[in-house]
């Protein structure tokens, strides 16, 4: 990984550039450019043919002022230490613009966890927790799923905590299974609250949603919901997706000029995100390249995969006709390329602001975790609706009135936020 692609070099480079900006006193700006606590894990597992196998693991918690540090588990077989970083940088930022009572961190495994049976993965999983239980709590930090980790994973990690713990703790974790802890709405919430952004980007563009065409790049959790919620909410129609293919090691795009089915894709998609090409040529998609998707004659662009896809080489390839690009991954955009996105005057909707409805809802597992009581997927979905619109409005706001992109408008409201927090609490 070069410095210029590293992720952790863009999250504080966005950060350096808005700290400028609001003249921010040094003193914040040397603690909010690194995280507070990182930890980094040998992690031996026994392997179901006997022998042990080191897997490396991580835990960054970037600042908690506002709240218990909160943030994902990557499994993945790049997984980094700066990607960490800047993962845990990005869900500090994220937090607080969603303006929820928590800190941001992430966690990571280096590991394809498609070449683990299940019971290596349960046993990877409660090793984790065994290396990293006594910093995190409820009250500390709480970890979640994200790329490569799954319902059933953290599942397996609330019960290792508990056991270590001598309690039953479901707010350790968040994105449990229902049943065990875990919330309605949690696996729609990220793709629901990317639509809801949308949404409100749209109205204030003075545009209809009904008939307006999106492609987008992923078909994991995220895109998945995302794209049946612009279809089911917004009357638009999705036309290509694209994914990462696990057998060929290479990303193509599905797309039907009429509209693709989400529900029908999600039937034939593995749990990481990789569609069966054979049943998807049957049913009338068109097969192309993993870029593809994003030269698409569409209204809106919906990168929701991972980070650093559009870039200074491809971002001449988005359409004159594309209006809203909503960064429903984290960090997909570079530093050079969002360059030309604002000179193209593209609406972007920045990332820790368009993706914040899945930790808001774990915000909402996590409450009710606590109480005991469960809501119904209505009463999430509703209360979560309302946080991004919230949301949405106090970047629109502060862009507005002082003139600035979105992104630094975003950056703005959370970095505001985040030295107010630790302002109160004494420690500047």
């Amino acid at each position: 990984m070069t410095r210029e692609n590293n992720p952790f070099t863009l999250a504080q480079t966005q950060f350096d550039q808005v700290a400028e900006q609001m003249h921010l006193d040094e003193a914040v700006r040397s603690i909010l450019r690194w995280p507070l606590r990182e930890f980094r894990f040998q992690l031996p597992v026994r392997m179901d043919d006997g022998t042990i196998k080191i897997f490396f693991g991580f835990r960054v918690q970037h600042n908690d002022a506002r709240g218990p540090a909160k943030g994902g588990i990557r499994f993945a077989a790049n997984e980094t230490l700066d990607t960490v970083r800047a993962l845990a940088t990005w869900m500090t930022w994220k937090c607080a613009v969603a303006d929820i009572p928590l800190g941001g961190a992430k966690g990571g495994v280096v590991v394809d966890p498609a070449t683990l049976s299940i019971g290596e993965k349960e046993r990877l999983c409660r090793e984790w927790i065994d290396a990293a239980w006594k910093n995190l709590g409820p009250r500390n930090d709480v970890p979640a799923p994200d790329v490569g980790s799954t319902a059933q994973m953290m599942g397996w990690m609330m019960d290792e905590y508990s056991k270590l713990q001598g309690e039953y703790v479901p707010g350790v974790i968040t994105g449990k299974p229902i049943g065990g802890g875990g919330s309605e709405g949690r696996t729609a919430a990220t793709g629901f609250g990317v639509i809801v952004t949308i949404r409100e980007a749209l109205k204030h563009l003075g545009i209809s949603p009904t008939g307006k065409t999106a492609a987008m790049q992923g078909f994991g959790n995220v895109a998945q919901y995302a794209a049946l919620t612009f279809i089911e909410m917004l009357g638009g129609r999705v036309i290509s997706v694209s994914c990462w293919d696990r057998e060929d090691k290479v990303a193509y795009t599905y797309t039907r000029e009429d509209g693709i089915d989400p529900r029908f894709l999600q039937s034939i998609t593995d749990q990481y995100g990789t569609i069966d090409q054979e049943q998807a040529r049957a049913n009338g998609y068109q097969i192309e390249n993993g870029e593809a998707w994003l030269g698409k004659d569409v209204d809106i662009l919906v990168p929701a995969a991972i980070e650093g896809v559009i870039t200074d080489y491809n971002v001449a390839q988005i359409s004159p006709q594309v209006k809203i690009l909503a960064e429903g991954a984290n960090g997909p955009t570079t530093l050079e390329a969002d360059e030309l996105l604002k000179q193209r005057d593209i609406f972007v909707i920045p990332d820790f602001l368009c993706n914040a409805g899945g930790v808001t809802c774990s915000y909402f597992e996590q409450v009710q975790s606590d109480m005991n009581y469960y809501w119904e997927e209505e009463e999430v979905l509703t209360k979560l609706d309302q946080k991004m619109r919230n949301a949405f409005r106090a970047v629109l706001t502060m862009a507005m009135d002082r003139g600035l992109y979105m992104r630094d408008a975003a950056y703005w409201v959370a970095i505001a936020r985040v030295e107010r927090a630790m302002r109160l609490r004494g420690w500047i």
